[in-house]
């Protein structure tokens, strides 16, 4: 065999997926994680970023720097718009799943920070929602390692979780609630009381069920201060109930300690501490050797 048939032949395709799983893990471990210091130096730049970002937006709604900075507060909007929007590629290039982190929370949030600068471009003054991006800040716990602070989130975000069914029943109650009292007190006061149609009553009833009583309506006939006043005591066991439930929820998930490990696949965070494989997705959250 002559050495020009002695050519190098094509990786295999295992070890080119070994390959490709081999960068996408390096860059999951600098874009999701903040373990190392490159994935630290990468969040502390992006939280920097966004800092700056925010600060121009208020800026420009001032007239003062509007007049005299405008220029220049534009160009900077639609620089870290263009970095945002290759950070947002960039994570979902580097999951397995795209789809499933594009739904999760964060990923939502990565993609409403992008659309107000587009969207400008259509409508003028949209460009204010870009302070959305401030929600983005809440990766400021895992990028200084606030390993209780991270971990304590994990656990309310569970509570919540596991409390929601509970507390939709539970709206879903109230929201039948003040539209019979808001009936009720269309029929007892009337027009002459200034509650002139049942959504204006159902306005007083919420106003005067969540204690906050802004006073504009109030009821004049001795029927109708009767019914506010059953409301306004109604009120204070009705605030009582959501604080139980989300309570025992947050007792039930504190003793379930939580890892800040996060799966590269789906990006999903809140795993047991003990947990070998994503509650989600089912990936195998051990880190691959090199």
């Amino acid at each position: 065999m002559s050495k020009r048939d002695r050519r190098p032949s094509p990786p295999r395709r295992s070890e080119q997926a070994g390959h490709d799983h081999g960068w996408r893990a390096r860059w999951h471990e600098v874009i999701f994680e903040a373990d190392t210091p490159k994935g630290k130096a990468f969040d502390i730049v992006l939280w920097i970023a966004i800092l700056l970002s925010v600060g121009a937006v208020l800026l420009e709604s001032m007239a003062e720097f509007q007049a005299r900075w405008g220029t220049y507060l534009r160009v900077a909007e639609w620089t870290f718009t263009a970095i945002f929007t290759v950070e947002y590629l960039a994570r979902l290039a580097v999951v397995k799943r795209p789809a499933v982190y594009a739904r999760s929370f964060f990923g939502i949030v990565d993609l409403l920070a992008l659309m107000p600068s587009y969207l400008s471009l259509v409508l003028v003054g949209s460009q204010s929602l870009l302070v959305i991006r401030a929600l983005r800040l809440l990766r400021v716990f895992r990028v200084l390692k606030l390993a209780h602070f991270v971990g304590e989130a994990q656990i309310l975000r569970a509570a919540l979780r596991a409390s929601a069914r509970k507390i939709i029943i539970f709206v879903g109650t109230v929201l039948n609630l003040v539209l019979i009292v808001g009936s009720l007190m269309y029929l007892v006061e009337g027009e002459a009381g200034g509650f002139t149609s049942i959504p204006k009553a159902i306005y007083w009833a919420i106003v005067t069920l969540t204690t906050v009583g802004y006073g504009d309506i109030v009821p004049t006939t001795a029927l109708g201060q009767f019914l506010a006043a059953t409301v306004m005591i109604m009120g204070y066991g009705i605030i009582a109930v959501p604080t139980g439930i989300v309570t025992v929820e947050l007792a039930t998930a504190s003793r379930k300690p939580m890892s800040t490990q996060s799966c590269d696949t789906c990006g999903l965070e809140a795993h047991d501490h003990d947990a070998r494989f994503c509650k989600r997705c089912g990936c195998d959250l051990r880190v691959p050797e090199s």
